[in-house]
């Protein structure tokens, strides 16, 4: 696949890119000495270890272990290939790449999530037509009565799927795109009788176009218009589209949630359009699906506080339980809000204000304090008690500090009534049960590294010039280590190919298939650079000369086993043999050290 794109391409697109800047759209970043520090978007930690060098345009996890460079990074984040990440980019940097007329066997094997973005892509823009048109005025008329203007309609890019069963199938059937691919991408529904026949899912719906972190559009959802059920549809999974693991709204809000330190998390599109609408630009919603680890995941690359606004019905009471063990295990500061008077926050703000929603806002409750006090101080059978009970314990595992923890299960067993130290003995065995796992997880494969080899690689890495120079002395021939040896010489060929403007240390790292090597090396380049350019041929000769040694000495050592080995068997001849070549190396080391 990369060679759909020129090398020159890859490179230049590389140069306009700034990781820090790139980084700093999915986490927030805080400058340390020469690098910028935030919690890493791959794991799941309190102190933030993610780091960012601008200089030599890369990134590391000194706690998971990941990292690469500005397309690594890409890659990573939004599940891409080499060449989409490629892409991607040069339209972000403005770098154009020559599209070129694809062979057979290129169309045939082209991303599908390629393929589905584009589906998605027309559609929304089919949606959208169909709004402004005179079809659409019933929809449009819908929207003012809920205060949504125009500009605000074109903001989100919201659409209107008309009455009837094969109106996008047609549109696309015209635009000779393959129903199957259309169906693949959820916005059909194959007929029951088979046959290859598919009809259109949204059908006199107002549509939601739903968007990645990037702005692309991944799905859709539908709110019928009139009677109807079920009142809100969502696109089914498809390649670039998977339930709970997108937050709606994020593309345009990262920035405020980001700015005002914390997020206003709601249910509906409605709820997040009406906010943003007032000017309260810091909200999320979660697509109309229950609260999932990913979603509290994807948040936290942006912020650790949020103040969730909850229903007061007992779906309502439920999905907050629910929401705790997330917030919690997810090392998120959590609030919550249950509007009075059953409303919504759409309702809410359309009918008392911004100015009074944002004062709940403000004196929002502790979450786990709001469900001490109000779902567990609630429960009067001993059948509630006992579910209570492990409702609590469930999510007071997930509760860190000890002094908090223990707080908690004081709380707690005021409210039920139960002994502290029952609570606490079940809490104890279930913080004792999933230990294990994670030792396994975390091993790292045992690999042959020389840590004075690896130091060579490392200046090479840091100060090109100094190739020729190592490259000359023939210092690979002495490594111990075969990978590294094997790497050293990947390096020197991979600096005569590049050449010292050319040399891009990332792209050779990135480039190492082993991956502890891969790791060790970035985490060094990623440190404080050891060494002083100044002196760094100073440097490079003293590490040459450690490595010649420690090379001498192992081959005397077998050369003197051998000999004792020869002494023992009576083998004269290949004694003195054996005995010479020791003398011989002896010597050569002398005057070569």
């Amino acid at each position: 696949m990369k060679g759909h794109i020129a090398p020159d391409k890859i490179e230049e697109v590389k140069r306009r890119a700034d990781i820090v800047d790139l980084v700093s759209e999915y986490v927030t970043l805080k400058k340390g000495g020469k690098n910028f520090l935030g919690l890493c978007p791959f794991h799941k930690e309190k102190t933030p270890s993610f780091t960012v060098n601008r200089d030599k345009q890369i990134f590391y996890c000194f706690g998971c272990g990941e990292g690469g460079n500005v397309l690594t990074f890409v890659m990573k984040m939004s599940d891409m290939s080499f060449p989409e990440a490629v892409r991607h980019l040069a339209g972000k940097t403005g770098v154009i790449i020559p599209e070129r007329v694809l062979t057979r066997h290129e169309k045939e094997s082209s991303s599908l999530r390629n393929e589905v973005s584009r589906v998605n892509k027309m559609a929304a823009a089919y949606f959208s037509k169909n709004l402004f048109s005179q079809a659409g005025k019933e929809a449009r008329d819908y929207l003012r009565k809920r205060g949504i203007q125009d500009e605000v309609i074109k903001e989100f890019g919201l659409g209107y799927a008309l009455d009837g069963w094969r109106h996008l199938r047609d549109y696309f059937e015209k635009a000779g795109i393959s129903l199957k691919l259309v169906n693949q991408s959820g916005l059909l529904i194959p007929k029951a009788n088979g046959g290859g026949s598919f009809y259109d899912r949204f059908r006199r719906r107002l549509i939601f176009p739903i968007e990645d972190v990037g702005g692309s559009v991944i799905a859709f959802g539908g709110r019928i218009i009139g009677d109807g059920e079920p009142k809100y549809l969502n696109t089914s999974e498809s390649p670039v589209y998977i339930k709970g693991r997108n937050l709606y709204g994020l593309n345009r809000t990262k920035e405020d949630i980001r700015k005002r330190g914390y997020a206003i998390l709601v249910e509906g599109y409605f709820d997040l359009i009406t906010l943003w609408a007032s000017g309260i630009r810091n909200v999320i919603a979660t697509l109309g699906t229950a609260l999932t680890r990913d979603h509290v995941d994807l948040l936290r690359r942006y912020t650790s506080h949020v103040v969730a606004v909850f229903d007061p019905d007992e779906a309502g009471k439920k999905a907050l339980t629910r929401s705790i063990e997330l917030f919690l295990s997810g090392n998120m500061h959590a609030k919550c809000v249950v509007l009075p008077d059953g409303y919504d926050p759409d309702q809410y703000l359309r009918t008392h204000g911004k100015e009074s929603f944002m004062k709940v806002i403000d004196n929002a409750q502790s979450l786990v304090d709001y469900y001490i006090e109000n779902v567990i101080g609630k429960v009067a059978t001993f059948e509630e008690k006992k579910d209570a009970l492990r409702e609590a314990v469930s999510f007071i595992v997930h509760i860190d500090n000890t002094r908090e923890r223990d707080l908690f299960i004081k709380r707690v067993s005021e409210k039920l009534g139960l002994d502290q130290e029952l609570l606490t003995k079940e809490v104890n065995l279930t913080l004792k049960a999933p230990a294990g796992k994670q030792a396994d997880a975390s091993r790292e494969r045992d690999v042959d590294i020389d840590i004075v080899e690896l130091s060579i690689i490392h200046i090479m890495l840091e100060y090109p010039s100094v190739v020729p120079e190592i490259v000359k002395k023939n210092i690979f021939d002495c490594f111990m280590s075969a990978d590294l040896k094997s790497l050293a010489v990947k390096l020197a060929d991979f600096y005569a190919e590049q050449g010292s403007k050319g040399f891009d240390a990332s792209q050779f790292i990135e480039a190492i298939d082993n991956e502890f090597i891969r790791k060790k090396l970035l985490r060094m380049m990623i440190d404080e650079n050891p060494y002083d350019e100044k002196v760094i041929d100073r440097v490079t000769a003293d590490a040459m000369k450690q490595v010649k040694r420690k090379w001498y000495k192992e081959r005397c050592r077998v050369l003197k086993t051998k000999i004792k080995k020869a002494e023992e068997n009576d083998n004269h001849e290949l004694w003195e043999k054996l005995l010479e070549e020791l003398q011989r190396l002896q010597k050569e080391e002398k005057t070569s050290l």
